[in-house]
């Protein structure tokens, strides 16, 4: 189960990925109808980035050759720049916008050392998933700040309850026992809580 739901969040992060990509390239072909003159420059710096590799490659500029090649390209991201400026485009406005900015709708991020670690929206995404299975939606309403020890009887009957104190005090430690596991929830020494109790209990 754990994995087809991975998997099921994976297809719709494609698609979230998919989608930013043929929007941003639906802005750029908008924004290049409206302004002709930035694909000239695109296409442009495009040129030099392939001319640039080749020289790279095969050695075939001199010092001065290559510096003229980098004031053109720095003249082109001006141009590029005072364009955006002049009709008050946003800077990443050609750029995806994906939902999640850290793993660009991917669902993981890669570090310096090409270590792969899930992003925490997917986390997220898992967790809310497996929140929403274990029926306790109503979390905000039923937490320990409205929790109410007056609906437990403070009468002591060993005889009915099987304790030598009232069920309120009883419920009262309970609930200072599970603060306390929350508390020390991320302690490895710390030990589990376990309920039990006759089918239906709440």
């Amino acid at each position: 189960m754990a994995n087809e739901l991975l998997n099921s969040l994976l297809k719709e992060y494609e698609q979230k990925k998919l989608n930013a990509e043929l929007e941003a390239e639906r802005r750029k072909d908008d924004l290049y109808k409206k302004v002709p003159r930035l694909r000239e420059i695109e296409d442009e710096l495009n040129s030099f980035a392939i001319r640039t590799a080749k020289n790279i490659l095969n050695s075939g500029n001199s010092l001065e050759e290559q510096e003229e090649l980098k004031r053109k390209v720095n003249t082109l991201k001006q141009q590029k720049e005072d364009i955006f400026r002049e009709f008050n485009i946003p800077s990443n406005y050609l750029k995806p916008h994906y939902e999640c900015s850290i793993c660009n709708d991917t669902g993981y991020i890669t570090d310096s050392n090409y270590k792969t670690t899930m992003c925490s929206c997917l986390k997220q995404k898992l967790l809310d998933y497996s929140f929403n299975k274990s029926n306790m939606s109503n979390l905000d309403k039923e937490n320990f700040s409205t929790f109410n020890p007056n609906i437990f009887s403070d009468e002591v009957d060993v005889a009915k309850y099987r304790f030598n104190i009232s069920p309120r005090k009883n419920i009262l430690n309970i609930k200072d026992k599970c603060i306390e596991f929350i508390e020390n929830f991320d302690n490895p020494n710390y030990k589990n809580l376990l309920f039990t109790g006759y089918a239906g209990l709440r």
